[in-house]
């Protein structure tokens, strides 16, 4: 991978992370489309996830400086719940993180008749959650770990984390606004976690595939369009115009399967 493939992907992945269109699986096909080797850039996969989770961390940083002070009283007040709440979630990703680590990397080859099949299954989740009759319920523990679980599925290219855990969200009847800030704040741990342990067992020399400077022009271009498209896109997605996207998943997954089974 070269540093001009690193940016167009690495853009792929901010302009794409927080809308709920699968970052992942646009990735893929990004990296066929490029001809990217993809059995070897699950590092780069992984990396510019991160570069997205610290764009996060920047355009809700006064929600996260609010919970860490609630935490850091030591008592079980609102902030120290929510935090609790957000930890529950993260039990099914951290499950099949540490039991089916090899079998979600097998995921990531450039298989475009599983990428466009798994987005067809998120424009599914979008339309039902789009006219599922709206609520205002409070996001309970039960909640949280539901919304964990449609994470963890969410862990195959194709099929959107937020699209996932959003419309789990909504489907149980939860308010569209905190459903929207509880799906960006659940997921900065488990990618963080994620990044850390990858880094620390990748091999940085040209022996990989993808080079140092491919890695650190993909992290940049994934962190400053992620930073842009987060501010702009948080508040399209609490309005719940979750259909434009079902629409636009369905034609890309039909074109994704069309396009393997016809080659």
């Amino acid at each position: 991978m070269n540093w001009l493939e690193a940016l167009i992907l690495g853009l792929i992945q901010g302009l794409t992370e927080f809308l709920p269109v699968s970052s992942s699986g646009h990735l893929e096909i990004g990296k066929v489309i490029l001809g990217v080797n993809a059995e070897r850039s699950l590092l780069f996969t992984v990396v510019v996830h991160g570069a997205t989770v610290l764009s996060t961390i920047i355009v809700f940083r006064k929600d996260i400086l609010e919970l860490l002070r609630g935490v850091i009283r030591i008592q079980w007040n609102k902030e120290t719940i929510y935090v609790s709440k957000i930890a529950w979630s993260m039990i099914p990703v951290l499950f099949v993180g540490v039991f089916f680590a090899e079998e979600v990397e097998s995921f990531f080859t450039g298989n475009l008749l599983l990428v466009g099949s798994m987005l067809v299954i998120t424009a599914l989740l979008l339309t039902f959650a789009h006219y599922r009759k709206r609520a205002e319920r409070e996001i309970t523990f039960t909640d949280a770990f539901i919304i964990g679980i449609a994470q963890a599925f969410a862990v195959i290219p194709g099929i959107s984390r937020s699209g996932a855990t959003i419309s789990a969200g909504l489907l149980m009847k939860n308010n569209k606004n905190d459903i929207a800030r509880f799906s960006f704040l659940m997921v900065l741990a488990p990618i963080m976690g994620a990044n850390i342990k990858d880094v620390m067992e990748e091999d940085f020399s040209q022996s990989n595939g993808i080079g140092l400077l491919s890695l650190l022009v993909g992290f940049l271009a994934a962190f400053f369009s992620g930073w842009i498209a987060c501010k702009a896109m948080v508040g399209i997605v609490k309005k719940g115009k979750l259909i434009h996207f079902a629409i636009y998943c369905a034609l890309v997954g039909a074109i994704a399967v069309l396009y393997t089974l016809l080659s």
